[in-house]
């Protein structure tokens, strides 16, 4: 019985790691234009590293290295990236139902920190109760991935002349252009959003009132009443179960 529930933990495990393996090499070219972001805010490619393993979210890396980089303060940051990874709490309570009742709380709480968009895709999608060992497996390719990348755009960064780094750097833009427009095409209240959102931005910068305040405190002020404005008045409409 023991020898049949470790091959049925490696199993799993070898299944993770291989649907993390196409997962990971995406997040190998995201990370890579992340890192040159990383190297004007002055990250070393350790310091990259560690920061993409512990920060799973390219949104939420992005502000960390923005807000770095306008020289703001810890709190700043750490509101900010609360405030873009939001979704991963109602990802992780989604998960939090497909645990099976002898799981540990130690698996529990990992499986958490594991969670991206993309490997709670592949979570939830498996029938039956979560396997932990299975998340361990997808996560490590992948999270080698996003960090290696993160390392080696900051070295790429390092070793580049400065125009092609700033060249290079618009690959983030059009990063987050791929990843709102396709909603913004789906649903006409995105799209609108996304164009107030750009109009406010531009304005904070140019107005006196908001002088003094730090670029990151603008960002956090404008997600926060925006995202809370939308969600009153164009709720989303809630999907009925067929079941």
């Amino acid at each position: 019985m023991k020898n049949l529930m470790t091959n049925s933990k490696k199993q799993a495990f070898r299944e993770g790691f291989k649907d993390g393996i196409p997962i990971g090499l995406g997040y190998f070219a995201v990370a890579f234009s992340l890192g040159i972001l990383a190297r004007n805010a002055s990250f070393t490619p350790l310091q990259g590293f560690i920061n993409s393993f512990l920060n799973h979210a390219s949104a939420g890396e992005y502000a960390v290295y923005t807000v770095a980089a306008a020289a703001s303060g810890f709190i700043e940051m750490a509101i900010m990236t609360l405030v873009v990874n939001a979704r991963y709490l109602l990802m992780s309570t989604a998960l939090s139902q497909k645990f099976d009742e002898s799981t540990s709380m130690l698996d529990r709480i990992l499986v958490g920190f594991t969670v991206t968009d993309e490997l709670f895709a592949i979570t939830i999608k498996r029938p039956g109760f979560i396997e932990p060992i299975y998340n361990y497996g997808a996560f490590l390719i992948a999270a080698v991935c996003w960090s290696a990348g993160t390392s080696c755009g900051i070295v790429a960064g390092e070793l580049m002349p400065v125009r092609l780094v700033s060249a290079l750097s618009v690959a983030l833009y059009g990063m987050f252009l791929a990843c709102i427009m396709p909603e913004a095409r789906k649903h006409r209240i995105v799209a609108v959003l996304i164009l107030i959102s750009f109009v406010l931005s531009y304005i904070a910068s140019r107005l006196s009132v908001f002088a003094s305040i730090s670029a990151g405190t603008k960002t956090i002020i404008l997600t926060v009443v925006i995202a809370s404005v939308a969600a009153i008045l164009f709720p989303h409409p809630e999907v009925e179960d067929d079941d």
